[in-house]
């Protein structure tokens, strides 16, 4: 008996469909552009069987068995407004329909104000295509009702931690599932610009080639800095292309989709400082002025120094550790803040939970931030007794590696905010009285 459908088989769509099947479950499948449910069904093999093509959204409602399971995998926006008009007369109460895609949460909350006769509900999805069909972190808001139908489907194509535990769960209502996604992709955007600043200081602070950056990333991936990020820069620092390096080819200037974006004027309504996150969307926005920066270097060069002699790629693990888990604990002190003038109280260590497999940001160190976070719901990371042990032993090599950049010309924008945040957090008396008395 079919149960689910799922709308919307480009890349992610199509992987989430073949995990689906490949557990066991018969999916009713129907997309826009005609044809392509019937190659999904020839190209999933064995598994096609599974898979029902539908040639209208009609045809699909009349095939799964109501209470009906209804997964969106389109483009956020208007699309997903017109989807769920389109579905209004054939569905009904009981009947669920899922958006799967990188949704603005406070749409989400909209659409499920909006009386629509099913239940609309937002679900984060994060590990890009790999991660869909093989095991995808599921961040799901919305009512409880819901979640009781859902969770059998969810948490049998969820990735799995290391304890066996799937990376899905149910984090509030409306919107959270969505807010808590655009969190994570905050937190995404600081790590990987964290990483790239390491990855530039020993390309032109150290003079190093692609291939042993690339050997040092890998090194630190099997410790402390084991994560899919790390993980990732290892494998794309080495590949080559006729010879060259391929990311020397690359130019750099980083796209974004919004969501970093989303989460720092999120932070700035709830009044939850995350500076680190914060850089690393403007150090985004820098990049791609290619040509005003061409413009400044012919300006005002030379190029960066070189570095004095010394253990850099050591102090460079040790401030990327530190890095880290400065954006980790301003993530999650954000979802604290938000999350509850938001109407929500988030369970910050499910989330870490569901973020320690499958998603794009997920670390080695999430189990224990995990543990910290459930001794203590509302405490900062910082003040957790393993982490500020953490913190003590690396933020030396942190101050280190930002003054190094700062010195010889090499930026360091996010490592350098999360820097100044924790000399922020450490200061019982700061300055803000003069501040206070220049208001007065």
């Amino acid at each position: 008996m079919v149960r689910t459908g799922l709308i919307g088989l480009g890349t992610m769509g199509s992987a989430l469909a073949l995990n689906i099947a490949g557990k066991g479950f018969d999916l009713a499948v129907w997309n826009r552009e005609a044809g392509r449910a019937e190659e999904l069904q020839a190209e999933a093999g064995a598994l096609g069987a599974r898979l029902h093509p539908a040639a209208t959204l009609a045809d699909l409602v009349a095939l799964i068995a109501p209470p009906r399971v209804i997964l969106l995998m389109i483009p956020a926006g208007p699309p997903v407004d017109e989807m769920h008009a389109a579905l209004a007369p054939l569905l009904g109460p009981g009947d669920v329909v899922i958006d799967g895609g990188n949704a603005d949460f406070h749409d989400t909350i909209r659409r499920d104000r909006a009386g629509l006769p099913f239940q609309p509900v937002g679900m984060g999805v994060s590990g890009g295509r790999d991660g869909a069909l093989n095991g995808p972190s599921l961040m799901v808001g919305g009512p409880v009702e819901s979640w009781a139908l859902l969770k059998p489907l969810l948490t049998a194509i969820a990735a799995r931690a290391a304890d066996g535990t799937p990376c899905a769960a149910h984090l509030g209502s409306d919107g959270a599932g969505h807010f808590v996604k655009a969190v994570h992709n905050g937190i995404e955007y600081a790590d990987m610009q964290m990483i790239a600043e390491c990855y530039g200081l020993m390309r032109d602070g150290l003079g190093m080639q692609a291939a042993e950056i690339g050997a040092v990333f890998a090194d630190w991936n099997a410790g402390r800095l084991q994560s899919f990020l790390v993980e990732v820069t290892a494998t794309v620092a080495g590949v080559m292309q006729d010879g060259v390096p391929l990311i020397d080819r690359i130019v750099d200037s980083a796209g974004q989709k919004g969501t970093g974006r989303w989460t720092v004027i999120e932070a700035l309504h709830a009044g939850a400082p995350i500076p680190a996150i914060d850089a690393a969307v403007n150090a985004r926005n820098v990049s791609a002025r290619l040509d005003e920066r061409a413009a400044g270097a012919a300006l005002y060069g030379p190029a960066p120094r070189m570095l004095a002699p010394g253990d850099w790629t050591g102090d460079l693990e040790q401030a990327l550790i530190a890095g880290k888990i400065l954006a980790y604990a301003q993530g999650f002190a954000m979802l604290h803040e938000a999350g509850r003038e938001n109407g929500w109280e988030l369970d910050l260590a499910a989330i870490a939970r569901v973020w320690r497999a499958g998603c794009i940001i997920r670390w080695t160190l999430l189990d224990p931030m995990a543990q910290a976070l459930d001794q203590a719901p509302g405490r900062s990371l910082l003040l957790a007794p393993g982490f500020a042990a953490l913190l003590a032993e690396t933020v030396p090599a942190l101050r280190r590696v930002v003054a190094a950049g700062a010195l010889n010309g090499l930026a360091m924008p996010a490592l350098g905010a999360a820097l100044a945040w924790f000399d922020q957090m450490r200061t019982a008396r700061g300055t803000a009285n003069l501040i206070q008395a220049q208001r007065d």
